[in-house]
């Protein structure tokens, strides 16, 4: 077996038993007679388990999903070595469950597509892990992908979307900019310095104590957040977007979540309760914080759209701007953007929610992308190796803010 990085740890490793055992418990139907390419996907990149089984035609025949949410929730976030831990568990039971239920057997797979880059280190292991023992039995191709790859161009798996676009990927891990030329040709635009809008806002929803308030209790911090924002008003508090003066592609959440906590540590000293409790006014920093978030995001984004226009890297009108990632099933934010597509004749377009998540449809839609242009595709897995940190493309950031676009004022009537 090849040597992985030593920085995963212990990797899940299923005894060759088991393997016989898991491929054994599977009831095909074997009349069956598939025409085309049919790509297994598997995403263990951070706290969800996930499996699909898609052709080419973008038909997903199966799939399944094993969330972590709930547990993360009650340890305050994603512990990787439990997180790892879950993956092991749940892995071969998701796969199984995908292929059942696509009534494909592995042995005709034409290829399994994995999530390799980027991500939690411990996380990525235990996916690789287990899909090189799947290829290495059924002698299928393997095809590594690129997390934020997948996310990209998942939306041409619903709409028909010709290159090039320009995609937005927010999530609780990333935040980038970057011009979609093709299945792995991407110049990045910008993205974020420090953390991620996702981070940020499940950061502002635990400092909030969310998970006390009745109503968001079950929730994930950002979707929290969201919830109580519709019920709050926004103009009680003003909180600046960042980088208001740094005319380039590149998105900062950090100071911004440094300020908020300074303000809610002010209105706990004024409501006269201690950290844990709900503020009494949580909703109206939920919607002023929302709001902010969105401002910031919608301004890099008008920038990244003129600066790809002035280039004639887009269309001057009917140009495609694709939001994906699990921050843009936000529907505020997603308003936003609307206001800026409507504002430079851009079309938005979003995966639908439940694919704007991490899932294994995106990763074996990926697959049968690259399939199909022939990149990527791997008969030989020795020394392939995870990467917790990649970056998605040629960087042309530098570029981009050279070039000093000035971005016209918005009305952000949300």
């Amino acid at each position: 077996m090849l040597i992985l990085n030593k920085t995963a740890g212990v990797f899940f490793k299923p005894s060759r038993r088991k393997i016989y055992a898991f491929l054994g418990s599977f009831h095909f139907h074997p009349g069956k007679l598939f025409l085309h390419k049919l790509v297994l996907g598997i995403e263990t990149s951070c706290d969800d388990t996930a499996a699909a089984v898609v052709d080419e035609a973008g038909n997903v025949l199966g799939e399944a999903i094993h969330s972590q949410t709930e547990v993360h929730l009650k340890t305050g976030g994603i512990i990787p070595p439990v997180a790892q831990q879950l993956h092991r568990e749940n892995i071969q039971r998701i796969v199984q469950e995908a292929l059942s239920a696509s009534e494909v057997s592995p042995s005709e797979l034409s290829a399994v597509a994995t999530t390799i880059k980027p991500g939690l280190a411990l996380s990525l292991g235990v996916g690789l892990s287990f899909s090189l023992q799947l290829v290495d039995q059924f002698k299928k191709p393997f095809i590594p992908i690129h997390h934020m790859e997948a996310h990209a161009l998942t939306i041409r798996l619903t709409n028909k979307v010709e290159f090039p676009f320009l995609v937005l990927l927010i999530s609780g891990g990333h935040c980038l900019l970057a011009l979609v030329r093709g299945v792995s040709d991407f110049l990045l635009l910008g993205k974020s310095l420090d953390i991620a809008p996702g981070d940020m806002l499940d950061k502002v929803a635990r400092r909030l104590s969310l998970i006390k308030h009745p109503e968001c209790s079950t929730m994930s911090g950002g979707k929290a957040i969201e919830h109580l924002a519709k019920q709050g008003n926004r103009l009680h508090f003003d909180f600046q977007p960042p980088m208001q003066r740094a005319k380039n592609c590149d998105f900062s959440f950090s100071g911004l979540q440094h300020v908020i906590d300074k303000m809610i540590m002010q209105k706990e000293k004024e409501e006269g309760i201690e950290q844990g409790q709900v503020l009494s006014s949580a909703a109206d920093i939920a919607a002023a914080v929302q709001h902010t978030v969105a401002c910031h995001i919608a301004k890099r984004t008008h920038r990244a759209l003129l600066f790809c226009k002035q280039r004639g890297f887009l269309r001057q009108s009917n140009a495609v701007l694709v939001v994906s990632g699990g921050v843009a099933s936000n529907l505020y934010i997603r308003k936003a953007l609307e206001i800026v597509t409507n504002a430079t004749q851009c079309t938005l377009l979003c995966p639908p929610p439940r694919l704007c998540t991490d899932n294994g449809v995106m990763i074996a839609w990926n697959g049968v992308e690259r399939l199909r242009a022939g990149l990527g595709i791997l008969h030989n897995t020795e020394g392939i190796r995870y990467e917790p940190k990649c970056p998605l493309g040629v960087d042309i950031s530098k570029e981009v803010g050279e070039a000093a676009i000035k971005v016209p004022r918005l009305k952000m009537k949300i």
